[in-house]
């Protein structure tokens, strides 16, 4: 794992539960205490209401793609053994929209619509990242 090349999150304060509960193979988002807003990214602040009064709460890892993109060439070299690549925007249940990479799926069989599930991948001994991937049928 030692050898990942590409770009890692900056953690901070404020998204350390998020990235302890990817570790965990848990995929946290931030809930608002005062308005009831759950949040994604991380923030230090609730969007709705500017609350510091934030917690956490645990997602199904379940969502349906509302839109995607799908990238053939043209990337820089760190990525290029990752081609095709294909970048989607998630709807979570929770009411969170997450833009994520899908995994084990054909640029074809990629849809609006289409049903996902998280998945959890180490690179650092430090960082675990969410992906998304077709839910089996």
């Amino acid at each position: 794992m030692s050898d990942y090349k590409k770009p890692l999150p900056e953690i901070q304060p404020f998204s350390q539960a998020f990235w302890d509960g990817t570790r965990e193979h848990k995929l946290l988002i931030q809930h608002c205490g005062d308005c009831g807003a759950n949040i994604f990214y991380p923030r230090r602040d609730c969007p709705e209401c500017w609350s510091q009064n934030l917690g956490w709460i645990e997602a199904g890892g379940r969502a349906v793609v509302y839109t995607y993109s799908v990238t053939y060439e043209g990337v820089e070299e760190k990525f290029a053994d990752d081609l095709p690549i294909i970048l989607a925007w998630i709807d979570l249940p929770e009411g969170i929209r997450m833009h994520t990479n899908l995994l084990e799926c054909e640029p074809e069989e990629v849809h609006i619509g289409m049903e996902v599930e998280v998945i959890y991948k180490q690179v650092t001994e430090e960082i675990t990242l969410p992906y998304f991937r077709p839910v089996a049928s």
